[in-house]
């Protein structure tokens, strides 16, 4: 198979459409929080000074929206007006309208709230079964917010980005072969003091030492100045970073965005499923590398298809471990509601950063692998 070249981003919290996702998932939580059988289904634009509110939910909760979304915008760090969008100048306009009874009788009937395939995706580069330029970017791009928030480096601004490329060679990651950091800042800073500092404090505190070789490419901010950025500079929109939000180009991409939406939407509740499947093969050892797909169809009480790719390295015949998932995962819309415990507050911490790889979340944990790893032994 020889060498190849794997890659990701991930956008820091305060790219624009970053910022567009989150609002859309502190929505969420906050209606779920009032009522965990609110549906939700929001979409976010943001522009300089305005930020739009669009969607249908259908809810017995009352919501504070305005005071939601500027809370958030000033948690994410823009709180001053020379940022171009801050929390306190920026409209907010909101059109939220009945979910359609259509919908609402396709879900009640334990249908799938949607029409979708989903993937999910594990393999051993990392502890967390993540591929590693996607993990290393996501740590990366954290590393360089926390640095920002927690005021030991007060001259970055929220807006920003990581591009990682790593060299594999038999699927297996070698080294990183270019770090690009895009870092929004103030004006006063220059370009060699920036680089030095994100070296030294985000660089080599998060990317392993044995993953940096003498051609690794480091790059911050190679087009020059970056001080104005966020929605001043770009619209921001929910949904476009749909990529960065699952597993980089390692594997496939469903198609459909995540935040905004509540638990019986099936493209993101069966994502969250399918990655807890293929996690799951590989931390009991069927595979070395697992990629999960199912399709469904709006108002169908059971995933339409099902399978699974594991690259030539299973361990045991692939129809076996499928038939297994199956005994041990639903894959009924509710049921995995109710496995997942999804009717809850938990999709903010999703929004930014990556909906995988983090143990905190259900989908994440690894609670069924003596069921799969018995597969081994008979």
């Amino acid at each position: 198979m020889g060498r190849a070249i794997k890659m990701a981003e991930s956008p820091m919290e305060g790219h624009p459409d970053k910022l567009a996702d989150l609002i859309a998932d502190a929505l969420l939580d906050e209606f779920l929080r009032k009522d965990p059988y609110s549906r939700v289904s929001l979409e976010i634009l943001l522009l300089s000074g305005m930020t739009f509110v669009a969607g249908h939910v259908s809810t017995e909760s009352y919501v504070d929206i305005p005071g939601v979304v500027r809370r958030t915008i000033k948690e994410t760090g823009y709180n001053r007006p020379e940022y171009g969008f801050d929390a306190d100048s920026s409209a907010v306009i909101t059109s939220i309208e009945e979910q359609s009874p259509d919908i609402a009788l396709g879900i009640s009937s334990e249908g799938a709230g949607d029409t979708a395939t989903v993937v999910g995706y594990a393999c051993k580069d990392t502890p967390n079964y993540m591929p590693l330029p996607i993990s290393l970017a996501h740590n990366l791009s954290r590393r360089v917010s926390e640095l920002r928030k927690s005021g030991r480096a007060p001259f970055l601004r929220p807006d920003g980005k990581v591009l990682i490329t790593a060299v594999y060679e038999e699927e297996r990651p070698l080294f990183v072969k270019d770090i690009i950091l895009f870092c929004q800042h103030d004006p006063e800073i220059s370009l060699e003091k920036l680089r030095d500092f994100l070296v030294e404090e985000a660089v080599k505190k998060v990317v392993p030492e044995h993953m940096l070789k003498r051609e690794t490419r480091v790059l911050v901010n190679p087009s020059g100045r970056f001080v104005l950025g966020g929605p001043a500079a770009d619209a921001g929109q929910t949904g476009r970073k749909i990529v960065s939000d699952a597993y980089g180009d390692v594997a496939y991409s469903g198609g459909s965005a995540f935040s905004g939406k509540d638990p019986t939407k099936t493209d993101r509740t069966a994502s969250y499923m399918a990655r807890m499947m293929a996690k799951h093969v590989v931390a009991s050892g069927l595979a070395d590398r697992c990629m999960v797909q199912m399709a469904y169809a709006f108002g169908m009480s059971e995933v339409i298809a099902i399978d699974i790719e594991t690259y030539r390295t299973e361990k045991v015949e692939k129809e076996r471990i499928m038939q297994r998932l199956l005994e041990v995962f639903p894959t009924n819309p509710r049921r995995m509601v109710e496995f997942l415990d999804l009717r809850r507050p938990i999709y903010k911490q999703t929004a930014c950063y990556g909906h995988f790889g983090k143990e905190e979340l259900p989908w994440e944990k690894l609670t069924k692998v003596e069921d799969l790893s018995e597969l081994l032994s008979n």
